[in-house]
């Protein structure tokens, strides 16, 4: 086989740890709709603690169920080409692609900024948490965050928004892509950047995941002009084409299940004759690009709390183990002879150790996964997955298992597969072995 031909094949050969992590990705989905289940079936039995139960069900539900399944049924059937619609994380189609434009990254910010709209801040805990108080006091929070969707294979570069009244839950808002370069739309245009623009009315609760989330004006075309007339009054060096019927006029949904309405028509905004000089110095769109695949994602961070309180919990079952072993002995060999004795005592005292041991070795796998390695992550759910598995086995074959004699076993075995398994936490901790190859991998199939 010659040298060419043997590259080949290993370029076709599929990446182990992209196996094993769709395999992981999908097991999780399948335990998270069983966590769903158990919590359903367990609220109806307990009198008054259903409504507690049944909130946690929702949140089950709603932020790990749906949306895992949304991730794997749209890798299947949802196209992974530019369709002029941006994707949810869950893998949803989007807002529509409606505006495009032509200049630098400093133009579009200086061009923005002098038609008074305002640079949404990044999602993280701590604009999330604002947004949510905001929204719930009807506070004004001008920059407050958009959710990432994604086109290209990744998140927005950046989000600008006007709110409306001082109410953070009704606003303008567009989110802006940088194209990949000789990137065409389809037809042959040039755009050196692509646009999603829409009006949040209202918030209120996703028609596909029941997630809370903003509520968007039907007719993202009277969005799209705002946009085009708010650029092009404010700076006369902007110019705007249209391209026509760059797509079908449709009636569609975005992934929050509200309806879309357009014409279909493109407008491309011409920035190039665009003054930057006096633009704001924000971030580069690259340099965000970067710092992202460097910051810690939040599932990974959860996912390491999560095998701690893991590890923990076991350290203390150990403890507990050893403080009551002479008891715990007296009730196994009760009736033994000393013989009997001395080798339960034995066995007792192995299966102690080997738990303690196994403890140290799993705090061990959450500092590599917090570090970024992804053979301890893989490790971790390879665990975990096992641990679910056994369990499934002997539910099904009809051994009683409750969530409220188990708090700390099977939900949070399956909490960690999810936080691990996911698309971030894929990406992020694959990123050092293999950058490119890694992420578009990633990308593509999750």
């Amino acid at each position: 086989m010659t040298t060419s031909r043997r590259h080949l094949t290993a370029e076709r050969r599929p990446d182990a740890n992209f196996v094993w992590d769709n395999i992981f990705f999908a097991l999780s989905g399948l335990g998270a709709l069983w966590l769903a289940w158990l919590l359903l079936s367990e609220s109806l039995s307990v009198g008054w603690y259903l409504v507690p139960l049944f909130i946690v069900f929702w949140l089950v539900l709603a932020y790990l169920v749906l949306p895992r399944l949304h991730r794997i049924l749209t890798s299947i059937y949802v196209p992974d080409y530019f369709i002029g619609r941006a994707r949810t994380s869950d893998g949803l189609l989007g807002d529509p692609i409606n505006v495009a434009a032509e200049g630098s990254e400093a133009q579009v910010h200086a061009a923005m900024v002098r038609a008074n709209w305002i640079k949404a801040d990044d999602v993280d805990l701590h604009s999330s948490w604002r947004i949510i108080t905001s929204t719930v006091l009807h506070r004004s929070y001008d920059e407050a965050p958009v959710s990432p969707l994604l086109l290209f294979g990744r998140q927005q570069d950046f989000a600008y928004q006007q709110e409306v009244e001082g109410n953070p839950a009704k606003r303008h808002h567009v989110r802006f892509w940088r194209c990949p370069e000789g990137w065409l739309l389809p037809g042959g245009y040039k755009a050196d950047w692509m646009a999603a623009g829409t009006f949040d009315r209202a918030v209120g609760f996703s028609l596909f995941t029941l997630q809370i989330t903003h509520k968007i004006d039907a007719d993202t075309d009277i969005e799209r002009d705002h946009i085009v007339k708010t650029l092009s009054h404010s700076d006369p060096a902007v110019g705007v084409r249209t391209i026509k019927d760059f797509s079908t006029g449709y009636h569609s949904r975005n992934g929050g299940g509200d309806s879309i309405e357009t014409d279909g028509h493109l407008p491309v905004v011409e920035l190039g004759e665009v003054d930057a000089s006096g633009a704001p110095s924000f971030i580069g769109a690259k340099a965000q690009q970067k710092a992202r695949a460097r910051k810690r994602p939040v599932s990974t961070l959860m996912g390491v709390l999560l095998m701690i309180l893991r590890v923990v919990v076991g350290l203390v079952a150990v403890v507990t183990l050893e403080m009551e072993h002479q008891q715990i002995l007296a009730e196994l060999t009760s009736g033994a002879d000393p013989l009997e004795r001395e080798v339960v005592d034995v066995i007792f005292n192995i299966g102690v150790v080997i738990s303690g041991i196994w403890a140290v070795f799993y705090l061990f796998l959450a500092i590599k996964v917090f570090q970024g390695r992804n053979w301890a992550r893989i490790t971790a759910m390879a665990f975990n997955a096992l641990t679910i598995v056994i369990t499934a086995i002997t539910f099904f074959g009809g051994t009683s298992v409750t969530l409220l004699g188990d708090v700390f076993g099977l939900p949070l075995d399956i909490l960690i597969l999810l936080a691990l398994s996911a698309r971030h936490s894929s990406i992020w901790s694959r990123r050092k072995r293999s950058p490119k190859p890694a992420l578009k991998a990633a990308r593509s199939a999750l």
